[in-house]
């Protein structure tokens, strides 16, 4: 297999990164105007966004905008677990309460990546239907409207395998390769990589993560300082999630 040539891998790397939390949000109701909500917010707390920055957007106000909430019953704890065999393609384990299940935009997740933090009592928070489109809204409408070209990234929460504890992962993007592709690139002592690439907008997902915290109502972060060389076109669902043929453990 032939891998691509880069002409100078050192311009992937970055000096410094600055990430930073956009407060001030309003409670998001189902077709709420996303992005300009974030251009007003970052600019009333003078941070206004830049061309060349990468937002980071949680997906739980995605969920909330594009209606994907939905209503389930308060007083039993198990009320939401019919949505999971209902947004699951297949299940691959159960323990207890706890289903690991394929939904259907490929993720393999703890119960088909169903919510009920920080969502009203009642109410679950469904993945969006497509986050990868949702990224492009964002992005698309801050370029019109506001002519300020950044990237998008959707992110939420996932658990990991063989590792304790959670950390945030790219469920969406655009306008930013969801993967360094370093293969056929030297390494610093100038032997050929042969399998390296780098999982970009998860990366980013979590560095914004910790300007974010699980319980601020800080829903949006920017990332400023992005090699140029990151920017570009690709879609998690297509780049990121790993075929079942290729997966060990499937």
């Amino acid at each position: 297999m032939s891998h691509p040539v880069h002409e100078d891998p050192a311009e992937e790397a970055v000096q410094e990164l600055r990430a930073f939390g956009i407060r001030g949000l309003p409670e998001i109701k189902a077709g709420a105007d996303l992005a300009g909500m974030i251009h007003d917010a970052a600019a009333a707390q003078d941070t206004p966004l830049e061309s060349g920055d990468v937002v980071v957007v949680t997906q739980k106000i995605i969920s909330k905008a594009e209606d994907q909430i939905v209503q389930i019953d308060p007083t039993n704890p198990l009320s939401h677990k019919p949505l999971v065999e209902q947004e699951s393609v297949r299940i691959l384990r159960r323990r207890g309460e706890l289903i690991i299940s394929e939904t259907k935009h490929g993720f393999v997740c703890a119960n088909a990546g169903i919510d009920l933090s920080n969502v009203e009592r009642g109410t679950a928070a469904l993945l969006p239907e497509d986050s990868d489109r949702s990224a492009r809204r964002i992005r698309d409408a801050l370029q019109g409207r506001f002519q300020i070209e950044v990237a998008v990234i959707i992110s939420d929460t996932f658990g990991r395998p063989w590792r304790r504890g959670v950390t945030d992962v790219a469920i969406g993007s655009a306008g930013v390769k969801p993967i360094l592709d370093l293969r056929g690139t030297p390494d610093a002592l100038g032997r050929e990589m042969q399998v390296t690439e780098i999982a970009l907008v998860d990366e980013l997902a979590c560095a914004a993560e910790l300007v974010m915290g699980k319980a601020t109502a800080t829903p949006v972060a920017v990332i400023r300082g992005a090699a140029e060389s990151w920017m570009g076109e690709g879609s998690v669902a297509a780049d990121v999630v790993r075929a079942p043929a290729d997966d060990l453990f499937r």
